[in-house]
């Protein structure tokens, strides 16, 4: 595989990473350093771990993950998105700061691991081939942390937005589900 394509695979693996970033810019209430970090570093890893995953996996359980990998992928998708939804929605004496920082905790480990499973197929993929693992693995997470760090960026401008303004988490858990829904449409569920 061409380095041109490996780069053109490691962008659309980030498409998904991107999305949640933007919507984690727009919820929080000050970006600050440590969120870029935090978000770039975690997410680059794990599209970076998933890849060796998979190809580790090889053709054993091959099967099995690929029946079950976007479910697993949707229901993390939904619960985040529904708890962005219901915060969103409620009233803002409800709010816990611990609460609406998707970059911290098991919520960020949540959506790393439900933005990266597609990155495991990848590596099945890779195993398949024949393909050593890690040159297009590190690639792959090197190209996640960049884009995901441009992500919250965006994120961040869209929230100073007026259009966008307190609903930003409302948007963001819709994008989430959203973006579960569709890893469950590309997978055949819906037809």
């Amino acid at each position: 595989m061409s380095l041109t394509s490996l780069f053109a695979l490691a962008v659309a693996l980030a498409l998904d990473a991107f999305a949640v970033a933007v919507c984690s810019g727009c919820t929080l209430k000050e970006v600050r350093p440590v969120h870029f970090v935090r978000l770039s570093l975690t997410f680059g890893f794990f599209q970076f771990l998933m890849p060796v995953i998979g190809w580790t996996l090889g053709l054993t359980v091959r099967d099995f993950i690929e029946t079950w990998d976007h479910w697993v992928a949707f229901l993390l998708l939904l619960w985040i998105g529904g708890n962005m939804l219901r915060s969103g929605l409620g009233s803002e004496e409800e709010e816990r700061p611990d609460e609406q920082d998707p970059t911290r905790g098991s919520r960020l480990f949540m959506l790393a691991i439900a933005t990266s499973l597609d990155a495991l197929a990848v590596g099945l993929s890779f195993s398949l081939l024949k393909m050593s693992v890690w040159g297009p693995a590190i690639l792959i997470g090197v190209v996640c942390a960049v884009i995901t760090a441009l992500g919250v960026l965006a994120g961040k401008m869209l929230s100073n937005a007026a259009m966008i303004g307190k609903r930003a988490e409302v948007l963001g858990g819709c994008v989430l589900i959203g973006i579960g829904l569709k890893i469950l449409y590309e997978h055949g569920v819906f037809g």
